[in-house]
């Protein structure tokens, strides 16, 4: 029995990796989908997969940094969807270099993607949920915002600044029955990583109890228990799925 039969979901990011997954397997229970990107091509063969799995995915080109973007768009998946209940944050990006080498644009974009766009999409969304009064927040953040990493000062500042907004909306938004949560991976099988050079593959490995990355769908697994009814009891929680990268 799916446990998400009908809930109106948007995914940010949606168009590959994390958030493609997250967006199908959403899909899987069957629940109405708002697959939002900043590639449209992208975000319409996500909707097309979700369509192939049997339930219904609406694809948007989001810039999640905009506000005005966001708002305009949200304002569309809530007539289209007929309201909104829950959010996935997962829209990321990166320019990784050391400080030395940072461009003042490298770090505004890091932080405007990653930060900011959660912030939007979060404000914009609220005032649906509350309708509803239920609701689930569950925002990407990364295990990079808890332990730091050279040549990623302005991801990981983006991300640890993902940890305090998600602990500080769940404190605002608990008496309206929306929990807020925050999923950190650690080191996961994504276009994004499936780039980086082998060597360096190997030494994260080496970092990882488990020994090996994850899946993009281990991510989004738990994003379908936390949206759940059985979830209902957990918020401003920060829950690494990162094999034991970081303890």
């Amino acid at each position: 029995m799916p446990k998400l039969k009908g809930k109106k979901v948007v995914v940010t990011g949606a168009g590959s990796g994390i958030g493609k997954a997250i967006a199908k397997r959403f899909a899987e229970e069957e629940a109405l989908i708002a697959v939002c990107d900043v590639n449209l091509e992208t975000a319409n063969l996500v909707a097309k997969e979700i369509g192939i799995i049997g339930a219904k995915g609406l694809p948007y080109k989001v810039d999640v940094s905009s506000f005005t973007d966001v708002t305009a768009a949200v304002k569309k998946i809530a007539e289209a969807l007929g309201g909104i209940e829950i959010l996935i944050n997962n829209a990321g990006i990166t320019k990784d270099t050391l400080l030395l080498r940072m461009s003042e644009e490298d770090f505004d974009k890091v932080i405007g993607v990653n930060l900011k766009g959660t912030f939007n999409f979060t404000k914009a969304c609220t005032k649906y949920l509350i309708k509803e009064e239920w609701g689930r927040i569950i925002n990407i953040t990364s295990i990079i915002g808890e332990m730091g990493n050279a040549g990623q000062a302005n991801y990981a500042a983006a991300k640890a600044g993902i940890i305090g907004f998600t602990k500080s909306i769940a404190k605002e938004l608990a008496s309206r029955k929306i929990t807020v949560n925050a999923i950190a991976p650690g080191f996961i099988k994504t276009p994004m990583t499936e780039n980086l050079p082998e060597n360096i593959k190997e030494n994260y490995r080496k970092l990882i109890p488990l020994n090996h990355e994850g899946e993009p769908e281990d991510v989004a697994n738990l994003c379908i228990f936390l949206a759940s009814e059985e979830a209902s009891y957990i918020t401003g929680q920060i829950i690494r799925v990162d094999g034991g990268m970081l303890m």
